[in-house]
């Protein structure tokens, strides 16, 4: 439930709702291609090829399928039909990763404009209260003004 907050509402599923073929589809060759791209992966296909190349060499001769004179032609074919299908599901799970990074580049740009909007509007704000306190009277500038004006009255008492 909690993961689904991440999405907008429109792709959310809905109760009893499946996702549609290309979307399941799209899922499954993201799947596919995650794993092609791990380690666990590469162990699995070395045994395999290695179990393949063991079996086809030391087994008895009417037990190998397929021979190491003919340079284990049907490894190479199933190693190349392997890779005609890992390319193009790859391929697929890039093109999605590519959707999802401009909706998130769509984003981030939106929240860039909005933060920008907000931080002019700030500096303003800012602005507007620095001209408001420098045209307030400070304690210091009212003790000289005193002062100036105590003096200004003395000195008019002395003259008069």
């Amino acid at each position: 439930m909690a993961d689904e907050f991440d999405r907008p509402v429109k792709e959310r599923r809905r109760w009893g709702a499946r996702p549609t073929r290309s979307d399941r589809f799209g899922r499954f060759s993201e799947a596919i291609a995650r794993f092609l791209g791990t380690p666990r992966f590469l162990g699995y296909l070395t045994a395999f090829v290695i179990l393949w190349l063991v079996w086809n060499t030391y087994a008895p001769e009417e037990w190998r399928f397929d021979s190491a004179t003919f340079g284990f032609t049907a490894l190479t074919l199933m190693l190349s039909l392997q890779a005609s299908y890992a390319a193009p599901l790859i391929l697929l799970a890039q093109n999605r990763q590519d959707d999802r990074d401009k909706v998130s580049a769509a984003q981030d740009t939106q929240r860039a404009e909005r933060s920008l909007a907000d931080t002019e509007y700030l500096a303003r704000e800012v602005a507007a209260l620095r001209q408001a306190v420098s045209e307030t009277a400070t304690r210091d500038f009212v003790r000289a003004e005193l002062r100036a004006l105590v003096e200004e009255l003395n000195r008019e008492d002395e003259e008069d």
